[in-house]
């Protein structure tokens, strides 16, 4: 298989919309835990940073 054009390496035959379709969703799903961790990490950092303020105030 010659992938002589751009188009043509986009489609890479008959397999491109299986390809393109697994590094999309694959894509999402990476960007989806990296905003799942961040958000649960701001949440724990702020947790703790009130536990220490309490814990302060005795």
């Amino acid at each position: 298989m010659s992938l002589a054009s751009l188009s043509e390496f986009l489609r890479m035959g008959a397999h491109g919309i299986y390809v393109w379709t697994a590094y999309g969703l694959t894509l999402a799903a990476l960007v989806a835990i990296h905003v799942f961790t961040a958000r649960r990490r701001r949440r724990l950092q702020h947790t703790l940073d009130t536990l220490k303020q309490h814990d302060d105030s005795r």
